[in-house]
């Protein structure tokens, strides 16, 4: 789908404020004598901006709007390099609210609901979006934040949460531990909105199986907003994404020419209304598949959808993204062949990917917990590995039991072996003198 006129419009406004802000980004367009765009055709040379740039702009190079006028900053993890430092006006703070408002009404959540947030809080744009949409609609918030399952699983049976919000590793384990609990008729959650993470089929089947709620995929990025940008539509895999905010285009990762609707290919993102930090022409390196994006599927809609994303793309020139044998998706093929120069995305489909998404959040179950709950924890683990009745309990820990055992066993073979070597030798066993 080709930009409108209008977004036309909205870029070249962007592109003028940063210009005149003078920051990194503006002054590469500056460079490149850019100015402004007439046409589509004018836009797409326009040169793409990737994430090492913004790095380039630590830590608040991408600052276009006055200093006055930001409100806050969210930054990405820099686990792979330094991080991203997005600035945001008290506009950009609403105009993401407005997105994620949306999305919850898409996913049907009203303000009678009870929306249960467990992402994490902080630089991290995850649960403050959350909670930041959910005050949009009206909605109770309840801001757990991550970990803590225990606490977690209480306040979800006690305010009656009928909304999760979670990762979707987090989610499995929180279904699982509610399955294992045999707590689900105590449980009264209706949907849940996952994100931040990679799944699957099989992961969001099982979800669904244990917990019986309609789960939503909702997407975005930190440089881009954050989460809320798109959701799925019910019971399809069609993602909106709010148009009047960002423009997407699909092109070809090798050549960066765009693509027809119906191919896979790289999102490539604009943001047509930022203020803090506007982005032209970011390449996000996620894949998606657009059969049909002028579909509707929200009654009263005239925003556009797309297929939804189907994981992180890989290039061999970029050391953080390793190349690995990707896993064939039936879907990505057309006429019994791959397209060309592109991999299908892996999805956690198989059940050890599962198992390192369970890893996963339950290690981060147990670092979010407080000291407290740790010592608790570690003295009834102690306690459990006690004898009762010269015997050990059943509750041992099993490395313990494993240990105590081969003690055992030990002791009992050096006495055996002694036997026999007194026998061979006609030795008679050490026995302590008696008075």
């Amino acid at each position: 789908m080709k930009i409108s006129e209008k977004q036309l419009a909205q870029v070249n406004d962007r592109i003028k404020a940063l210009v005149t802000a003078g920051s990194f980004y503006g002054k590469k367009l500056e460079e490149a004598g850019i100015t402004s765009v007439a046409n589509a055709e004018e836009f797409e040379k326009l040169p793409f901006s990737e994430k090492a740039d913004l790095r380039d702009a630590y830590p608040l190079g991408l600052m276009t709007a006055p200093e006055e006028e930001i409100v806050r900053i969210h930054s990405s993890s820099g686990t792979t390099g330094l991080p991203v430092i997005i600035p945001y006006t008290a506009k950009d703070v609403d105009d993401w609210g407005e997105m994620f408002r949306r999305c919850y009404e898409t996913a049907g959540i009203t303000n009678k609901d009870r929306i249960h947030i467990t992402p994490g809080y902080g630089l991290w744009t995850a649960g403050i979006g959350f909670q930041n949409g959910c005050e949009k609609l009206g909605a109770m918030a309840i801001p757990m934040g991550p970990g803590n399952t225990e606490k977690q699983l209480q306040m979800m049976m006690d305010l009656k949460s009928t909304v999760l919000c979670s990762t979707s590793s987090y989610a499995l384990l929180l279904a699982e531990e509610i399955e294992k609990r045999g707590i689900r008729d105590k449980i009264h959650l209706k949907k849940g909105v996952i994100g931040s993470e990679r799944w699957g089929k099989a992961m969001r089947e099982r979800i669904q199986g244990i917990l019986g709620i309609e789960l939503y995929d909702i997407y975005g990025l930190t440089e881009i907003y954050g989460p809320g940008i798109g959701i799925n539509c019910p019971n399809s895999e069609y993602m909106h994404i709010w148009d009047d905010y960002v423009y997407l285009e699909i092109i070809d990762p090798q050549t960066g020419e765009n693509l027809p609707d119906g191919e896979w290919g790289e999102i490539v993102i604009t943001t047509l209304v930022k203020e803090g930090a506007p982005l032209i022409r970011y390449r996000t390196h996620d894949l998606r598949h657009d059969e049909d994006q002028g579909r509707q599927c929200i009654p009263g809609s005239d925003r556009g959808s797309h297929r939804e994303v189907r994981g992180r793309f890989q290039r061999v020139s970029d050391p953080h993204f390793p190349l690995r044998r990707p896993r064939h998706d039936a879907s990505l093929r057309r006429g019994g062949r791959r397209q060309r120069g592109l991999r299908e995305p892996r999805q956690a489909d198989r059940p050890e990917d599962q198992g390192r998404h369970r890893l996963h959040a339950d290690r981060q179950d147990r670092r979010e917990r407080p000291p407290s709950e740790k010592r608790e924890e570690v003295e009834a683990r102690d306690r459990r590995a006690l004898p009762v009745n010269g015997r050990l309990s059943p509750e041992c820990p099993k490395g313990i039991r494993g240990y105590c055992f081969a003690l055992f066993y030990l002791v009992v073979f050096q006495c055996i072996h002694s036997l026999y070597i007194c026998s061979i030798f006609r030795l008679e066993p050490f026995v302590l003198p008696v008075n």
